[in-house]
């Protein structure tokens, strides 16, 4: 795109809203495939030996806050997109250049012959963790997918733009971001403004992302979305994350490492103020679950244990991953949080997708206009005012012989509950763990008691799952003696068929 006087061609979301629009108006075209083949061919591991030579990142000669920095094409990541700069109201393609880049053992790329292949995404650096050094915080790679991290945070869960049909045996529709617009910042800027458009078969969007890097990162997200032809589910503010085992799921017996997980639940604070708690799960086979909701205050994939000894990872550090916490601006309705948890192998993949789906679905060629803002976050969790689950372990301690000689055979769960709540109650305070299950699930007893190690408190369940091929919904929460006030957040958890 030709730079063009500001007072021409003022850029703002509104320009993005018509490519949009119109864009949504005629038939969909797929993104050109005209790249070097040995690009096209490139493994994944191939393509991670070329790396962008930090000394050429984009505006650092201009001694800038921010830094801009490129991802080349291949490992997978073949669809180009544009990347442009806005200054002042004008519009300036970047263009590829392979000089940018230091290909390493890649002997198979020639760079003297890649000419305009554009690129698979960018990375926004800036001073989070030391004033003179600056850090990853904000990456754009692969259809819709971008991750975040504040301070003292390493990549660990993604967002996306827009999720169309997940887990539905139709096939699910990746839209992409195809074109970029990033705002020049200032010298003192402290935050940075990104315009996206979004294209897929069935739908378009504008987006504007607004960067604030920090303790706790935030964007600010600005959206409006065409449908081209009608879906059956329309992902809002779509979260991406892996869980492989933890504390309710032990791992195979081989492995070191008693929990890997980038989150280890879903929470979500509902229209009337309730918190409740969904811890994740590696189901053996797909498990969708969802929680509906009048206009919700909030929602996210999180990261609760922090402590380095549930991970034992000294190269992926897991107590490092963000959470990531969704707060919709505005009303957004009736619909509901879907949590679609999938089998995986290993730790790889991820497996574990989180959104909102409205109620009301948009007609194609009208628009739908969504804001929210995300916040990335390690020391600061989004948690319920009074208490919250801070593990939730399954299996069996000591398991004493029944009358007759027969081994205990019921289900074990022990619920650890935090916060501050807990912490103003004398030690022998009357406490109540309240659990219920499913038609497909008996209670056979519920035991509350304080956790002395912690200073929180522990509901102990035992039950009997009715039918082993089907799954068992479980509630809990805790409140004060005899049918008082409500302590804690609910926690919402399942049993997935044995």
């Amino acid at each position: 795109m030709l730079a063009l006087p500001a007072a021409a061609f003022a850029f703002d979301f509104n320009t993005v809203a018509a490519r949009a629009k119109a864009l949504a108006g005629k038939s969909y075209k797929k993104p050109s495939e005209d790249i070097p083949k040995e690009v096209k061919d490139l493994s994944y591991e191939q393509a991670s030996q070329i790396h962008f030579r930090a000394d050429h990142s984009y505006w650092r000669t201009q001694k800038l806050p921010f830094e801009l920095s490129f991802i080349h094409l291949g490992g997978g990541f073949n669809d180009p997109v544009k990347i442009n700069e806005v200054v002042g109201g004008s519009v300036r393609e970047i263009q590829f250049n392979a000089n940018l880049f230091d290909y390493g053992a890649t002997r198979n790329v020639d760079p003297r012959r890649l000419r305009n292949i554009g690129f698979a995404g960018f990375r926004i650096r800036y001073p989070v963790n030391n004033a003179k050094v600056k850090d990853d915080v904000l990456t754009f790679h692969g259809a819709s997918y971008f991750r975040a991290m504040g301070k003292g945070q390493g990549y660990g869960l993604s967002a996306r733009g827009l999720a169309i049909d997940t887990a539905l045996y139709s096939g699910e529709e990746f839209p992409r971001f195809s074109e970029f617009w990033l705002e020049r910042p200032a010298a003192g800027a402290k935050e940075l403004v990104i315009y996206a458009l979004l294209d897929s078969p069935r739908a378009t969007g504008a987006y504007r992302f607004v960067l604030k890097p920090g303790s706790d990162t935030a964007i600010d997200v600005k959206s409006q979305i065409y449908l081209r032809a009608n879906v059956t589910k329309l992902g809002i503010a779509p979260l991406t994350s892996m869980f492989y085992f933890g504390e309710n799921q032990p791992g195979p017996g081989d492995d070191f490492r008693p929990e890997v997980h980038d989150s280890d639940g879903l929470s979500m604070q509902s229209g009337t103020g309730e918190w409740l708690w969904r811890p994740l799960v590696n189901p053996k086979r797909l498990l969708v679950t969802a929680f509906s909701f009048d206009n919700p205050m909030g929602f996210g994939l999180m990261q609760r244990d922090r402590a380095f000894s549930s991970y034992q990872d000294l190269d992926y550090n897991y107590q490092s991953r963000p959470s990531a916490w969704i707060e919709p601006k505005g009303k957004w309705g009736s619909g509901r949080v879907e949590l679609v948890q999938i089998p995986t192998p290993d730790e790889t993949n991820d497996n574990i997708v989180a959104y909102w789906i409205p109620n009301t679905m948009p007609k194609p060629g009208q628009p739908l206009n969504v804001e929210y803002r995300m916040l990335w976050q390690k020391d600061n969790d989004k948690t319920p005012p009074l208490a919250w689950v801070t593990q939730t372990r399954f299996g069996h301690g000591y398991r004493a012989k029944l009358d007759g000689g027969k081994q205990d055979d019921s289900l074990a769960l022990a619920i650890d509950f935090d916060g501050t709540a807990l912490k103003k109650l004398p030690a022998n305070a009357r406490i109540e763990g309240v659990v219920e299950a499913d038609a497909n699930g008996k209670i056979v007893s519920v035991a509350t008691r304080r956790n002395e190690a912690t200073g929180g408190w522990r509901i102990e369940v035992k039950l009997r799952r009715n039918e082993d091929n089907k799954p068992v919904e479980l509630r809990g929460f805790l409140r004060n003696g005899n049918g008082g006030t409500t302590l804690s957040e609910t926690w919402s958890y399942i049993l997935p068929p044995n």
